[in-house]
């Protein structure tokens, strides 16, 4: 019986995971520049359209870094 009180926790853990990442979704397209800055590559061909975010990725890593380190710091 202790085993699925353990899935169940994982499973609204998971759960609140999934939703802190719908609405972090909703939210970024509201942050100026992001996805627009200097070292993102946009190469334009006809209807073909590439898009590599490369600063915003690293941007993005170095907050996210910061941000768990300190939740997780022990």
């Amino acid at each position: 019986m202790e085993s699925l009180q353990a899935f169940g926790r994982m499973l609204i853990v998971l759960g609140l995971v999934i939703v802190l990442f719908g609405v972090l979704l909703l939210l970024v397209g509201r942050v100026p520049y992001l996805g627009r800055l200097p070292g993102d590559i946009v190469y334009q061909r006809g209807n073909f359209t590439l898009y590599i975010p490369l600063m915003t990725m690293l941007l993005l890593s170095i907050v996210l870094t910061i941000l768990l380190n300190l939740l997780f710091r022990r």
